[in-house]
């Protein structure tokens, strides 16, 4: 199925299949102005009369999450919200390269080895991940003499003054040897080299290691957290 974008003055929500599922959607919102229970309401019933018998949306400000709650969406997933001020960056202890077409189905298995089946990303979550903002990077890091090569992987986006780690990913067996930090760095220069002044990133409420990877990157947590959201159809 293909994607649906519904804009209003202020902001816009990109409906779509849920990780390729034809069963679950997603409703993604982009907004200065969240929408209102009455668009909402309307993405609803566009994904209904699509087939779809479940949605999830996008990470959502608690704020932004009052008229999802209004037309009978509930809380999925809650989430720390962390930020960058943009200060202090160490170069990476280990080197990054871009990532290349070649290595979308290695970079893919990394990722299902790094988040359970709710998170993981099919090929079109990722380009979406990529093309979320209007420039972005992509990058990988490992150990030298693998096969593939490819202990991390980080997907950082820029938009203006404002930066976001979009997706980052680290082998299993490759953790606590840098290469999650070279990865997140990288994208945090890249970012201040053009102009970014903050940088965001969000991870679940257990994913502990996570949150030590950014807090050793020099991100503070934010005291209001985002949520997802979903509902039956």
């Amino acid at each position: 199925m293909t994607d649906d974008t519904l804009r209003w003055r202020g902001g816009w929500a990109r409906l779509g299949s849920w990780r390729g599922r034809p069963d679950v959607a997603y409703l993604s919102v982009g907004a200065d102005r969240p929408p209102t229970p009455e668009i909402v309401d309307r993405c609803v019933g566009l994904l209904r009369g699509r087939g779809y018998s479940a949605v999830v949306t996008s990470a959502l400000a608690m704020t932004d999450a009052l008229p999802f709650i209004d037309a009978g969406f509930s809380v999925r997933e809650r989430l720390h919200l962390l930020a960058h001020s943009m200060g202090d960056l160490p170069l990476p202890t280990h080197p990054t390269r871009r990532a290349r077409r070649a290595d979308r189905a290695a970079v893919m298995a990394l990722d299902h080895l790094s988040f359970d089946g709710f998170w993981q990303l099919d090929d079109d979550g990722l380009t979406n991940a990529i093309q979320a903002t209007p420039s972005s990077r992509f990058r990988l890091a490992g150990p030298r003499g693998q096969a593939n090569g490819i202990a991390a992987y980080a997907v950082t986006g820029r938009a203006g003054h404002h930066g976001y780690l979009q997706r980052v990913a680290v082998h299993p067996d490759e953790r606590r040897q840098g290469y999650g930090r070279a990865v997140v760095l990288d994208g945090l220069r890249w970012l201040r080299r053009h102009g970014a002044t903050q940088a965001l990133v969000n991870t679940q409420h257990n994913n502990a290691g996570a949150l030590a990877l950014y807090a050793a990157c020099g991100f503070r947590e934010l005291p209001a957290g985002l949520c997802v959201m979903g509902r039956s159809l």
